[in-house]
């Protein structure tokens, strides 16, 4: 080995590599171990490519599957709830036949055409074959049902005057209807419309019983010995599922309903007869109990096969090109390593004592290296990759002039530099374009000669995505203002800088008004871009130096500086009012007026925290929306509504412990029957009071608004219900006599899916008969969810227990609501009972409330009777019982007495 000359002391890392690799030169060929290495490293490549590709193209599969059995799914139980939908529709319109014969006892054949003619069925079931009311007659050789009225009479002929008992699975319907007092649903049989057909046995009949007036028959015996008749409505089973299903159900999904109640399963519905199912695969089954009846439900695709490849979305095309590229690359990497290895060797045994080595060698290198001189700073050399970044005819230039630093440029000039060391700077590219390296410069002595060896590599994309970062830190992604964070940054800058001597700062807290209207109406995409194109225009209103931000949601933030006093910043939230008031967001064909609420906070002393600024411009904001919306209100500890607020907050974190803290307490008020006897036996309603530090009791309606605003009425109503049932017969002085105890429901509760099932147990838990609990829910609430609160209802009252529609004229009243809602009680509101003696409107419309009532078979309540003239008018007018301070002054529950 020949050494080194002394003069080559710049420590050149490359050169003693290349003085290694000279000892073992001669003995390993380079060239077949760098085609050698070359292929294994492009045969792996390639397989790991393959390997990753198929398990791409696997997860692909298996989530196209997923999906393919999510839409079936959900088409599935869209079709199995259309179905059960369709049977409730048709209990209901049985239902509203069967109020028909409750509320008179006189129903006549024309009466009973009449109904058909107004309810117009066939329009809502064109699977109906008739509408018939079947009369009970006793004769000599045992009880028969005689159909006496059909509508629509043509084509229904045959069944006027039939005897069901003809029909042995259409009798035992009836006969289930009967002893159960519940709709009940017949086995398939064969309609006497299509005697002379020959069709299979596609009828059935949906039937409710008819008792004779008075109270609804509790026994099986006592419903037998009342029953009048039954009325049915026939259906061809067949068409009534297929006009229940939708259409694409038919194109996708193979469907078969079988009858399974009784012993051999009947077969109802084929939506491809013939068509043989499939061994495996998709499968969706489901049983429908309904009417006594279970159906099972058999779902199956048409095309049980796999999916065919999507090329156009399969990943294998392009994993496969990925990987033959990808092993191409490495091929290419290994050989260009390989032979740049090679070069290098040669060039360390041919021209070790050469400048020529160092150049070679560092032309093949990914980062800029280049030479100067240290007094003229002259570039002398520059490898490949510094002339491609830096321009052909850098070594036209000087070392210093490559830099955009005034400060690094003299100090690189000065005759004594020893360099830099490493550091981070701008290098001109020339015409003002310049990029950012990691540079390191050294003094060296080569050939004799200072030199300044300057190492830099290009890191702007590596600060670009530094500078992407910390934009995303600080700013919303949606409107690209400054995110909370950012904001609860600048307003503790803000606060640190007052004091005496600064102009005051202004916060205001912007609160959308109605936003969720846009988003339910229009989805969320309209609220995104609505939200955009206010950020844009609530800049506008905004000078350079003020903060603009979106706090999360639809609420935004403002901080100004500098403001004169009260008066500006009140100005200021008013134009920040205006600009978005007179704003009209379109989208898709709808228009939409936009307001704010806005609440203002002066920031003029320092003694106060930044969640304490938010707060009160978040009360403040809220304020704003309690004085009608789309106004401005500025924070004040003096403002009574504010102390309102904060009184409410203050009481929902003392509810919060009232059941803990034994703070909740029931009282009771007596309902009476009219007309009023001595000794007669009144009903109760459950009263809540909240027992303060003192021992007073407070009324509801000075708690109830914050446990309602602060969602903690499903807490407070679940306490009331279970603690009543637990002492029913500990409520009242009648103790177990007592006929029937009325529970007040919050809409929060009422629409709490878990409720219902509760109160089922916990009636079964305190074995309190469901018959003696009665809940009232107000009319506003009833009306809010209507679905909800009928599915609600009818759980409750499946488990026996009575629902009272409470306050009923206090909100939207519509007696098209009593019809849908199934019912036992109706309350009167009490500002029409109050008013009715010199009220002629108060009057008559207590009128009508009982007369509906009454014919929907419902009891009605009167509410705030104040005087016994009142009692003496509301018996005139028939109502069925009273409640009022002046009857009965609320008391404690017996039990909490002891």
């Amino acid at each position: 080995m020949v050494p080194l000359p002394e003069k080559q002391d710049f420590n050149n890392p490359l050169a003693a590599t290349a003085e290694r690799h000279n000892e073992i030169d001669s003995a390993i060929p380079a060239s077949p171990r760098r085609h050698l290495a070359a292929y294994l490293w492009s045969l792996l490549a390639l397989l790991v490519g393959l390997a990753v590709t198929l398990v791409v193209h696997d997860q692909q599969e298996q989530r196209h599957e997923a999906e393919r059995t999510f839409v079936r799914n959900e088409l599935a139980n869209k079709s199995y709830a259309a179905l059960q939908a369709k049977l409730h529709s048709a209990e209901a319109l049985l239902r509203a036949v069967q109020t028909l014969f409750l509320a008179s006892d006189e129903v006549t054949a024309a009466e009973f055409g009449s109904f058909y003619l107004n309810m117009r069925p066939r329009e809502q079931f064109p699977s109906l074959l008739a509408l018939a009311y079947a009369q009970r007659e006793v004769w000599p050789d045992g009880e028969h049902y005689i159909t006496r009225w059909v509508d629509p009479l043509p084509g229904n002929e045959a069944v006027a005057g039939l005897d069901v008992g003809a029909q042995p699975r259409n009798l035992a319907g009836l006969l289930a209807s009967r002893d159960s007092d519940r709709v009940t649903l017949s086995a398939p049989f064969h309609p006497v419309q299509q005697a002379m057909s020959s069709a299979p046995d596609d009828g059935i009949t949906m039937r409710l019983p008819i008792f004779s007036s008075g109270r609804p028959p509790q026994t099986v015996n006592e419903r037998r010995e009342r029953m009048r008749g039954s009325i049915a409505m026939s259906f061809r089973v067949s068409h009534l599922i297929g006009d229940a299903l939708p259409d694409r159900l038919t194109r996708e999904l193979h469907l078969k309903i079988t009858d399974a109640t009784d012993p051999g399963a009947q077969l109802l519905f084929d939506s491809q007869p013939g068509l043989a199912a499939p061994a495996s695969g998709y499968r969706f089954e489901r049983r429908l109990v309904y009417g006594g009846r279970a159906w099972d439900i058999v779902m199956q695709p048409l095309d049980s096969g796999a999916a065919p490849i999507e090329w156009s979305r399969s990943a294998l095309p392009a994993g496969l090109l990925v990987s033959v590229l990808l092993a191409m690359l490495v091929f290419s990497v290994v050989s260009t390593r390989q032979r740049a290895l090679d070069l290098g060797w040669q060039m360390s045994r041919r021209y070790r004592e050469s400048e020529e080595r160092f150049r070679a060698l560092n032309d093949l290198l990914p980062v800029l290296v280049l030479l100067a001189e240290v007094e003229s700073g002259r570039i002398t050399y520059a490898n490949q990759a510094a002339r491609d970044r830096l321009g052909g005819r850098v070594d036209e230039r000087d070392m210093p002039d490559l830099f955009e630093d005034r400060n690094l440029r003299t100090r690189l000039r000065g005759p004594d530099t020893r360099g830099c060391g490493r550091l981070e700077a701008q290098l001109r590219l020339g015409e003002g374009a310049s990029f950012w390296a990691s540079v390191a410069i050294s003094r060296i002595v080569l050939s004799g000669h200072d030199k300044l060896l300057m190492v830099a590599n290009d890191i702007s994309e590596q600060r670009q995505l530094t500078e992407l970062l910390s934009h995303q830190a600080s700013h919303d992604a949606l409107t690209e203002l400054y995110n909370r964070r950012e904001f609860e940054r600048r307003l503790q800058a803000a606060l640190a800088l007052t004091d005496s001597a600064t102009p005051p700062a202004v916060l205001l807290y912007l609160d959308l008004d109605q936003f969720k209207l846009i988003n339910d109406t229009s989805g969320h995409l309209a609220g995104d871009q609505l939200l955009a194109q206010l950020a844009i225009v609530m800049r506008k209103q905004l000078g350079g130096t003020d903060v603009l931000a979106r706090l999360g949601g639809d609420e935004f933030g403002v901080l100004v500086a500098d403001v004169a006093d009260r008066a500006d910043a009140e100005q200021i939230a008013e134009r920040m009012r205006r600009c978005i008031d007179g704003y009209v967001f379109i989208w898709e064909q709808r228009s939409y007026t936009i307001s704010a609420s806005i609440g203002g906070v002066m920031i003029d002393r320092p003694d106060i925290l930044v969640k304490d600024l938010l707060t009160h411009a978040d009360t403040a904001c809220y304020m704003a929306k309690e004085m009608g919306r789309n106004r401005v209100h500025f924070y004040s500890e003096r403002d009574d509504e504010t102390v309102r607020r904060h009184g409410e907050m203050e009481w929902a974190n003392r509810l919060r412990w009232a059941v803990d803290e034994h703070r909740l307490v029931l009282m009771y008020q007596e309902i009476w029957p009219l007309p009023l006897v001595a000794g007669g036996e009144p009903d109760i309603e459950v009263l809540l009071r909240f027992r303060d530090e003192s021992g007073q009791l407070v009324v509801p309606g000075v708690f109830m608004p914050a446990a309602e605003r602060y969602g903690l009425m499903p807490v407070v109503d679940r306490w009331v219900v279970q603690t009543t049932l637990a002492h029913f017969d500990r409520l009242h002085p009648a103790g177990a006599g007592l006929h029937m105890v009325a529970i007040n429901l919050s809409g929060a509760s009422v629409e709490d899916e878990a409720l219902a099932g509760l109160i089922v147990g916990w009636l079964q838990q305190y074995k309190v008969e469901p018959s003696r609990v009665c809940f009232e829910i107000t009319e506003t609430v009833a009306v809010r969810n209507l679905s909800h609160v009928v599915r609600f209802m009818e759980q409750l009252r499946t488990a026996g227990c009575r629902i009272a529609l409470d306050d009923f004229g206090a909100g939207m009243s519509s007696f098209t609501y009593l019809k849908n809602l199934p019912l036992d009680i109706i309350k009167i509101d009490g500002s029409f009972v109050r008013d009715m003696l010199t009220d002629p409107v108060s009057h008559l419309m207590v009128k009508a409330v009982t007369d509906i009532g009454h014919r929907l078979g419902l009891e009605v309540v009167a509410e705030w009777v104040t005087d016994m003239e009142t009692v003496q008018a509301l018996m005139l007018l028939g109502v069925n019982r009273v409640q009022g301070f002046s009857l009965h002054h609320p008391e404690l529950a017996a039990f909490q007495r002891d």
